[in-house]
């Protein structure tokens, strides 16, 4: 077993059908990125759930504040063009 200080925290996503986006699943603690994609396989696939592991070192992760999502949104107020509340998909597109 190895020592906890040389364990780093890794996020997992998992995609479940080609063609669609990952999801995150989880987080798990591993030496690196090859032992954690193991973990990852171990932990989270076991029922062949996935076709495709990402497995990121949370440190590298940079996200934003849930308190910052008004910055984000208020320029686009004033452009409804660019929200896509009015197009009509196709019955044939699925997955959007």
């Amino acid at each position: 077993m190895s020592n906890n200080s040389n364990m780093k925290l890794f996020e997992v996503f998992i995609r479940s059908r080609r063609g669609l986006d990952h999801k995150h699943v989880g987080s798990l603690h591993a030496e690196d990125a090859e032992q954690a994609l193991e973990y990852a396989r171990d932990v989270y696939t076991r029922r062949s759930e996935g076709v495709s592991i990402w497995v990121v070192n949370s440190s590298d992760i940079c996200a934003s504040q849930e308190s910052d999502c008004e910055s984000f949104y208020d320029p686009l107020d004033d452009k409804p063009y660019r929200h896509a509340t009015h197009y009509q998909l196709p019955k044939k597109v699925k997955n959007m």
